[in-house]
């Protein structure tokens, strides 16, 4: 298994405090990747489900556990996937180059600074493996994304949770003073599972009190949903800060499956992932994004469409008296009144499949924002488990 490392980057392992035992377990993650439990968001919800005995889903079931999106890929993208098949018997070339350019060129930060992957988990992961070790902590919110904290925990390092404020938001300033020698601090911006957004004045203030040789690593996998689109961070990258942002086309762009993501940093923080991993980029994934950013008006058409579905389903759940946590993205947390476990049997008894939930928050359940539809559903199922 040694083989997989180069001796430079033992060398770098070492340093960092791991030792050679640990290094078995640093080569399983680069081997095994995405059959690890803590991969990402579709590896977290199909362990979920097999704790929750889900192994026959009906077809019709509602599916609204994954934040993934029922909208699917824009039409743009659909035709550039389609076109693209024929040529699937030849190892992608261009494609990422061109997702590159089209980024490049929407968040104004020079084409050296944006690294394309199948999805955001990629990235994420590579990050812990590159910054983080058994004396580089990192830091997360709680409840927050789980994935990088499980890649963090699996190779060794300490994982510190840090509390939302009773906005819910992140607290960045306990987050800063949590370890002086923090590889990472990430945060989730809408957070996962909350939906709440943390303002970018606080984004700044952590860029700038954070301790030095730290990376602020921001997962922007919900931002295009959020208000705060036009007000994202990507000008931070261009100005050489030390912050690396992650972004995904599994949400408004409706990708799950097809796999793109993307992160942006400077070339420098770039170049520390490229070690950690072999860097495919499926060709359908690649044209697919590309035809997605060039898309001029679908962030602001598709924010619109998940925004007001979001907003009745709120007004439901305050015409009824649930108490939930306002949302600016596409899930939600709402207060079950018993274990969430119990609750995702129940409902998926009325064939709705809802999200996970959180140990600090175990009454909440995560719900996704499906289509009108698949909402209305939920409504209904809703009202029958909580009666």
């Amino acid at each position: 298994m040694f083989h997989l490392l180069h001796p430079e980057e033992q060398a770098d392992l070492l340093k960092r405090g791991f030792t050679r035992r640990s290094f078995g377990r640093i080569t399983t993650l680069l081997t095994a990747g995405a059959a690890l439990p803590f991969y990402n968001e579709a590896a977290l919800a199909q362990r979920a489900g097999m704790r929750r005995g889900m192994f026959d889903i009906p077809p019709d079931a509602v599916r609204i556990s994954s934040n993934e999106n029922p909208m699917g890929p824009c039409p743009e993208a659909a035709d550039a996937m389609h076109n693209i098949i024929q040529k699937g018997g030849y190892y992608g070339w261009k494609e990422p180059f061109e997702l590159v350019q089209a980024v490049s060129e929407v968040e104004g930060v020079k084409k050296e600074y944006v690294m394309p992957f199948a999805g955001s988990s990629d990235p994420l992961h590579r990050a812990v493996m590159a910054f983080c070790s058994p004396t580089k902590s990192f830091v997360m919110s709680d409840p927050g994304y789980e994935a990088g904290g499980g890649s963090a925990q699996f190779i060794g390092a300490k994982v510190i949770r840090v509390p939302l404020l009773k906005n819910h938001v992140h607290d960045v300033k306990a987050m800063v003073k949590a370890d002086p020698n923090a590889g990472v601090i990430y945060i989730c911006n809408p957070n996962n599972p909350t939906g709440t957004t943390t303002p970018k004045s606080d984004i700044e203030w952590a860029l700038a009190n954070k301790p030095a040789g730290t990376l602020l690593l921001l997962d922007e996998a919900y931002i295009h949903i959020s208000r705060e689109w036009e007000n994202r961070n990507s000008d931070l990258v261009a100005a050489d800060k030390e912050i690396m942002i992650l972004r995904t086309f599994s949400k408004l762009y409706g990708m799950a499956g097809l796999r793109a993501g993307l992160a942006m940093a400077r070339p420098d923080l770039l170049q520390k992932l490229q070690p950690w991993g072999v860097g495919f980029t499926p060709v359908t994934g690649m044209v697919g994004a590309a035809a997605s950013v060039k898309s001029k008006n679908l962030v602001p058409e598709r924010r619109k469409i998940i925004r007001d579905i979001r907003e009745d389903v709120f007004s439901f759940l305050d015409k009824h008296n649930f108490s939930y946590i306002a949302s600016d993205s596409n899930c939600f947390m709402v207060d079950v009144k018993r274990p969430a476990q119990e609750f995702a049997k129940a409902m998926m008894q009325q064939k709705v499949m809802v999200g996970r939930s959180w140990p600090i928050w175990p009454n909440y359940s995560r719900i996704t924002m499906g289509s009108k539809s698949d909402m209305e559903k939920f409504k209904e199922a809703f009202l029958k488990v909580m009666a």
